[in-house]
């Protein structure tokens, strides 16, 4: 990076402080090291000062600070007026009643800025980025000898803030990049935002719309049925969101890092310099090492998206019919933008060490598709009723096998089932 760390700044364009050319301070004396040294302890109570009174291992005051300026530099206007996403809103609703049993979900659908998008999605931000940052920066603590951490003493908090300021500035430029592509809130899966508000950001999709040689408004209503079906689904399968966020926490919480590599990394880091921690945790040195119990938080992670994602784009496709004539090829676009992750999966992949991509998109519609068509929408829907019932990355392999099970408790209550099942398998266990 060529700009400055937070806080310092270059010299003023005076003759103050210069030296002649005998490399003697001003008055022909030596500079004196003390002043030196206060200049550099006044630059990084300033560096602290301007981030904020954050604690913890982000400094989300300073992550908030940086995406919004950033966005502010780049955002453009938007194409649609707040009752133009209102009336899309309520036309998809609409129409998304006679494809899914499950009612609306959002109570409300907001026009959003980029700058709107961060400020409301930052506290999901902070459950799934903690468990990541407070990893990390233990185990520059943990890989310290008791002798260097007892003569460290209160250096040791000092590297806590910049550690902290680090993440919050990675976190601050990757917040924006986002929020200046995203189209809803709930574009890359997971509920970012406020319980039963659904978002659409018209700048973004005024931007997205561009060469696809469809009518910006049909775009805007296309998108707006795909924010009110993840809306339906987040709102009444209640275990969903819980279960989507606590999986990224599952995997977050178990990174692990090598000592081995912060030692090397000791030798590279100026204290003053709160740019060369972030450089650090760039260099790729620091990689999380992946476990056992990380690679199946993961498998699931991405079964459950693939199955959110492919739900939503059936229930959609069936919802505008043909109501709008550019909704196949909206439908494939959107579909090749999730599957192949993008800016979104990268950015994400940056602060929560992990790849947000539904590999399986496709083989997940294709499920739903085929249980909706052999047992109608009723059934396709109740498998939503508990985490248990809904299909298994195997059950992606064999759809019809899932369809065939789906259709033989069709008769039957699948909750009252589960626990019959659940119940046999307990007795045969304990004989």
């Amino acid at each position: 990076m060529n700009e400055l760390p937070f806080g310092f700044s270059m010299p003023e364009p005076d003759d103050k402080g210069k030296k002649n050319p005998s490399g003697q301070g001003p008055g022909g004396g030596q500079e004196n090291p003390f002043d030196q040294l206060g200049q550099m302890l006044s630059q990084l109570g300033e560096m602290f000062s301007r981030a904020g009174s954050s604690t913890g291992p982000v400094n989300y005051d300073l992550a908030k600070q940086i995406a919004m300026q950033r966005l502010a530099e780049t955002e453009p206007a938007g194409a649609e007026s707040p009752e133009a996403v209102a009336d899309a809103a309520r036309l998809a609703e609409l129409w998304l009643d006679a494809a899914t049993i499950l009612p609306a979900g959002a109570t409300s659908t907001k026009s959003w800025t980029a700058k709107d998008w961060v400020e409301k999605t930052l506290p999901t931000w902070q459950r799934l980025c903690d468990p990541v940052a407070r990893r990390m920066s233990g185990a520059w603590v943990e890989a310290l000898p008791a002798e260097a951490k007892a003569a460290a003493g209160p250096l040791l908090s000092m590297v806590g803030q910049m550690g902290g300021m680090a993440f919050g500035s990675q976190l601050g430029n990757a917040l924006a990049q986002l929020g200046a592509e995203v189209l809803t809130s709930t574009d890359i899966g997971l509920p970012l935002g406020p319980e039963a508000t659904g978002a659409l950001l018209p700048a973004n999709i005024s931007k997205f719309s561009e060469g696809l040689e469809r009518p910006a408004s049909e775009v805007l209503v296309y998108l707006a049925a795909r924010e009110a079906a993840h809306q339906r689904l987040f709102a009444h399968v209640p275990w969903l969101r819980q279960r989507l966020l606590a999986t990224v926490e599952e995997f977050a919480s178990g990174i692990t890092v090598d000592t081995s590599a912060l030692e090397q990394l000791a030798t590279q880091i100026d204290p003053a310099n709160p740019q060369s921690i972030e450089q650090a945790m760039q260099s790729g040195m620091l990689e999380p090492q992946t476990t056992p119990e990380q690679q199946a938080a993961l498998a699931r992670l991405e079964t459950l998206l693939a199955l959110v994602e492919g739900w939503v784009d059936v229930v959609v496709a069936d919802a505008v019919g043909d109501r709008l004539p550019g909704a196949d090829a909206l439908r494939e676009t959107l579909r090749r933008r999730r599957a192949s992750g993008g800016p979104a999966e990268q950015t994400f992949a940056t602060l929560v060490g992990l790849e947000l991509r539904p590999r399986r998109l496709r083989a997940a519609s294709a499920l739903w598709r085929l249980v909706g068509d052999k047992h109608g929408i009723d059934k396709r829907d109740g498998v939503w009723a508990h985490p248990d019932l809904v299909p298994t990355a195997e059950d992606l392999d064999e759809p019809l096998d899932f369809a065939d099970r789906v259709g033989a408790a069709s008769d039957m209550d699948p909750i009252a089932e589960l626990e019959r099942t659940e119940k046999k398998d307990k007795d045969e266990d304990e004989s």
